[in-house]
C-alpha cells in the first residue's frame, strides 16, 4: 500500500508548563500561548496524529494501525493498540515531579493497556538546566516520610543536562523536566502520570493541581535504581547512527547524516524524527525532501531508502 514515508501532522498540548518554542524553534502553527507539548507520531485516542500523504492521508494513525496491520507487520490475528509514542516537549517552566506505573499496575489499576516507560533526547538546555532524576530515600517508609513532610530538597535528585544528553527513565522512576530544556521523548503509548509535587503552583483560576501520592508512592522504584545502556555507533556511508538504547519497549537512535547513505531496513516499522536540518528521502525512486519538523514511519514492505542532506534525526523502533 505505501512505497514511500507516511508523513503525520503533530498534535498539541496545551500545558501550564509550556511556551513558545514549538513554534519559534520548529515553525509549528502552535494553538496555545503555552503550548507544551507536540504528540509528533501518535496513535493515542487523547491525541492521534493525522497521516498527510499516501493512500490514507487524512486518516489517523491509530485508523491505520487498527485497519492495516500489514503496514507495522502484523498479521491479521493480533491485537492491541499502537504501542510507542513520541513527543516534543517545551518546558518553558518547570514541569510537575512525577512517576509512571509499569504495564501490569496499568492493566490492573488503570484499567489502560500499557504502563510508560520514556527516555529523552535533548534537543536543547539554557545554561544551568537541571532535570529531577530519582531521590535519595533508601525505604518506602524514608520515602512515604519525606513526601508527607515536604522535604523535597532532600529527597529529590537533581542531575544538570545539555544538549545532546540522553536519559533513560524507566516506570517507577521518580522524574522531572526542568525548565529551559526541550525534549524529543520516546515513550509507550501511555498517559498516565502520578503527580507527586507541583511546587505549590496555581493555574489561571488559582486551583492547584492534583497531587496522586497514593498511586506514586505505590509505584516508585526505591530507593532509586541506576539503569546503564549499552551504546554503539555505526557507519553508513555518510550517516553516523548512534544506538542510545535498546530495551524492552523501545530500541532508540541519534542519526547524524552529512552526505549520503544507502540504508536497509530489516524492522517492522521504523519512526523517524527530523530534529535538524535538511535533506532528503528516496524510496523506488521517488524522491521527497525531509526537514526539521518532519515526522514520519518508514512501513513494512520499505526495504530499502537513500538519504541525501545534512540531518539529525531521533529514530525509533519495537
Amino acid at each position: 500500500m505505501y512505497n514511500e514515508p507516511m508523513f503525520l501532522k503533530p498534535v498539541f498540548q496545551e500545558r501550564i508548563w509550556g511556551g513558545q518554542k514549538l513554534n519559534t524553534e520548529f515553525g509549528y502553527d502552535i494553538p496555545y500561548a503555552r503550548t507544551g507539548e507536540a504528540w509528533v507520531i501518535s496513535a493515542h485516542p487523547n491525541g492521534p496524529s493525522e497521516i498527510l500523504n499516501g493512500p490514507l492521508q487524512g486518516k489517523t494513525l491509530k485508523e491505520a494501525w487498527e485497519n492495516h496491520g500489514e503496514l507495522f507487520g502484523r498479521s491479521q490475528d493480533q491485537t492491541g493498540e499502537y504501542p510507542l509514542l513520541i513527543k516534543i516537549l517545551d518546558a518553558a517552566n518547570d514541569l510537575s515531579v512525577q512517576v509512571h506505573p509499569d504495564d501490569a499496575y496499568a492493566r490492573e489499576v488503570e484499567n489502560q493497556p500499557y504502563g510508560k516507560t520514556e527516555c529523552w533526547y535533548v534537543l536543547q538546555a539554557e545554561e544551568g538546566a537541571e532535570i529531577i532524576f530519582g531521590h535519595h530515600a533508601s525505604t518506602k517508609e524514608e520515602f512515604e516520610q519525606m513526601v508527607a513532610d515536604g522535604r523535597w530538597d532532600s529527597l529529590l535528585r537533581k542531575v544538570p543536562v545539555q544538549a545532546g544528553d540522553f536519559i533513560y527513565v524507566p516506570s517507577g522512576t521518580i522524574h522531572a523536566i526542568g525548565k529551559g530544556i526541550v525534549i524529543l521523548e520516546t515513550q509507550q503509548s501511555s498517559d498516565i502520570t502520578y503527580r507527586v509535587y507541583d511546587y505549590d503552583r496555581t493555574d489561571g483560576q488559582g486551583n492547584t493541581r492534583e497531587l496522586h501520592l497514593d498511586s506514586a508512592i505505590a509505584v516508585s522504584t526505591v530507593p532509586h535504581k541506576e539503569v546503564e545502556v549499552e551504546q554503539e555507533v555505526s557507519y553508513f556511508g555518510g550517516l553516523t547512527s548512534k544506538r542510545l538504547v535498546k530495551e524492552q519497549y523501545f530500541t532508540v537512535y541519534h542519526w547524524d547524516l552529512d552526505g549520503e547513505a544507502d540504508m536497509t531496513m530489516d524492522d517492522d516499522f521504523l519512526q523517524v524524527s527530523v530534529v535538524e536540518g535538511q535533506g532528503w528521502i528516496t524510496v523506488d525512486g521517488k524522491v521527497q525532501e525531509i526537514q526539521k519538523g518532519d515526522h514520519f514511519i518508514l512501513p513494512n514492505g520499505v526495504h530499502h531508502y537513500h538519504l541525501a542532506g545534512q540531518l539529525e534525526c531521533v529514530v525509533s523502533h519495537l
